[in-house]
């Protein structure tokens, strides 16, 4: 979504350089928080750094006016308000969810639920109460569990947001299974997230989770229609510096899941940072992160200033932040809704089951084929000798 809203010159030069701001440090902004050169006239087309910079400037400018109209959107959204009709098909014949989902998925610690509890202060003017359980604060049982946030805080809400347990980057086979069973299967709230590592005795601790598994089954299972992808900017930065990219390649495993690619055009991805990276790095482990992952530095991804020490910042301290995150929102579910298929109808239904039918029918048939050609070929040699 692209806003059309811009500020003058002197508008734009009243906060040249604050935290929220952070990029007009770099060398290529004056004292002013102006570009030091004309970029509209550059030769030979932007470079992938000159177009960051402007997306940056886009953000900022926009945040002042666009922040409360972007919110009015989302909370008066229902699901299905941004599907755009296609080849003559009406909105009533789609299959569209009652409630969008969106999956947070990433690696332990990369600040899923501080994404959350963001939220809930840009979206649902809650200040700093923290909603979703934190790294710090989580224990070893909520981290286990998948948990539903409606961020806006109102019934009516037409979308909710899924807190997921963190994937380890050393056993990414075992986080991906989880991947593939949220994807295809569905998520529930307070769905436990066990896995082969973990430690099941038949204590407590075993009879808690077999308890709240079975207190899940009572919540409604939702089916995902878009995945956000978080990863921890600051990790990613240390890996670039260092050359091991195992963080990296875990993020691009996330990424490019086939079961996420599956049902997800192209999944949001959300780089959380706190305060601890100077402007340059950020900068330059964006486009290095959005570069080995393959989508474009400026639409590809969103940067979030989401980890401070308090756990999450309140919008007024990070306006820039706080738009990005709306923003993000709003086209995780511009992409969910542009992704609902058509509700089958009876015949889809018979001609599902005939084709089913048919396929039994051919794999019984090759099978009687290989059978009385294995029969064939031993009654031949044993003619032969």
């Amino acid at each position: 979504m692209r806003s059309q809203l811009s500020l003058s010159d002197e508008d734009q030069s009243e906060h040249p350089k604050t935290a929220a701001w952070w990029w007009r440090t770099l060398p290529e902004f004056d004292d002013s928080g102006q570009f030091k050169e004309d970029i509209s006239a550059a030769a030979g087309g932007l470079s992938p750094r000159l177009k960051l910079l402007r997306e940056m400037q886009r953000l900022a400018f926009i945040s002042m006016e666009g922040l409360d109209l972007l919110r009015l959107k989302l909370t008066s959204y229902k699901a299905g308000d941004l599907w755009v009709p296609v080849g003559g098909i009406k909105k009533t014949d789609m299959d569209i969810p009652p409630v969008i989902t969106l999956l947070l998925i990433g690696l332990t610690g990369s600040g899923k639920s501080s994404l959350v509890n963001f939220m809930y202060s840009v979206l649902g003017r809650s200040g700093l109460i923290p909603f979703a359980q934190t790294s710090s604060q989580s224990t070893k049982f909520t981290t286990m569990l998948l948990e539903e946030h409606n961020v806006l805080r109102s019934m009516k809400s037409g979308f909710c947001v899924y807190d997921t347990r963190g994937l380890d980057c050393d056993k990414m086979d075992e986080g991906m299974e989880d991947v593939w069973s949220w994807m295809s299967d569905g998520v529930r709230h307070n769905q436990p997230c066990c896995r082969g590592s973990d430690d099941r005795g038949i204590g407590e601790y075993g009879e808690m989770m077999e308890s709240i598994g079975r207190c899940a089954n009572k919540y409604c299972k939702r089916r995902v229609n878009c995945v956000m992808v978080v990863a921890d900017m600051e990790e990613a930065c240390k890996d670039f510096s260092s050359g091991d990219l195992k963080h990296v390649e875990a993020i691009n495993m996330i990424f490019h899941s086939p079961s996420i690619r599956r049902s997800n055009e192209n999944p949001i991805l959300i780089l959380t940072h706190g305060d601890m990276l100077t402007a340059e790095e950020r900068v330059e482990t964006r486009l290095k992160l959005c570069e080995s992952l393959g989508i474009s530095e400026t639409t590809g991804a969103y940067d979030i200033a989401c980890l401070s020490e308090s756990g999450i910042l309140p919008e007024e301290g990070d306006p820039v932040s706080a738009f990005a995150l709306t923003e993000a929102v709003y086209r995780s579910l511009l992409q969910s809704d542009r992704t609902h298929l058509p509700k089958r109808k009876f015949k889809d239904w018979v001609l599902a089951f005939a084709s089913w039918v048919l396929c039994i029918l051919s794999s019984f048939f090759a099978m009687l084929a290989n059978f009385f050609s294995r029969f064939g070929d031993k009654r031949r040699r044993l003619k032969i000798s």
